[in-house]
């Protein structure tokens, strides 16, 4: 299937199969591997916005289109064996959210469409090998270039200049090593006393990072 086929994307986007698979009207079947609980309420108004997008290119649930959902909430070592369970239901196209939980499905063999959201470094972390043609099956959107390091470490500048160390909460399925990075290159431009630090945690740890806050003075928190 080519890169103009495939679904849409969650929070804004939608792409859809040609008008002659459309005509068919057979049921298509979509999986979803998602990094949120599913009872987290704002994972469910992306997912709400992601079929409004799908209903509106001619796709509804019930009618010509089944969706598989997975969720993966604080259980992060559960990301490949959910991704094989997607998979083994042979959906016609998957959408992946994150680093992490898309690279699951790019370590398994497997010709279904993938397309990914939240992915921040598709290229450092394997994903794909170009950003112009991906190649392969899987393809979808970057969420930031690392340049956006920079402008956070200087919002933080604005609010609070008196700040020296900042560090850099990544959680364990992001580009972390894409974040640490920029946060490094960018930090001597912001204030050459800023040190940043990727301390790489589960966000269900944040009671102890929070006994670290007396040593750094901010936070950031990268995004998945």
């Amino acid at each position: 299937m080519r890169r103009r086929e495939f679904l849409g994307v969650l929070g804004g986007a939608a792409a859809s199969w040609p008008l002659a698979a459309r005509a068919q009207e057979r049921v298509r079947k979509v999986g979803v591997l998602i990094g949120g609980g599913e009872g987290d309420s704002e994972t469910q108004a992306r997912l709400a916005g992601f079929r409004q997008g799908l209903d509106a290119l001619g796709w509804s649930v019930g009618r010509n289109l089944q969706i598989e959902y997975r969720y993966v909430g604080d259980q992060i070592d559960r990301v490949p064996a959910l991704a094989r369970e997607l998979l083994a239901l042979q959906p016609d196209a998957i959408l992946s959210q994150g680093t992490g939980i898309t690279a699951a499905f790019r370590r398994g063999p497997t010709a279904t469409p993938v397309v990914f959201v939240t992915v921040s470094d598709p290229i450092g972390s394997g994903i794909v090998t170009n950003l112009a043609r991906p190649g392969g099956n899987i393809t979808g959107f970057l969420m930031y270039e690392s340049g956006i390091v920079g402008k956070w470490l200087g919002m933080l500048k604005e609010i609070a200049p008196q700040i020296s160390r900042v560090a850099l909460l990544v959680g364990p399925t992001t580009a972390y090593d894409y974040f640490v990075r920029a946060a490094s290159a960018a930090a001597p431009k912001a204030n050459d006393e800023i040190g940043v630090s990727g301390l790489g945690r589960r966000m269900t740890e944040f009671p102890a990072i929070r006994a670290e806050m007396s040593f750094w003075k901010a936070m950031m928190i990268a995004p998945l």
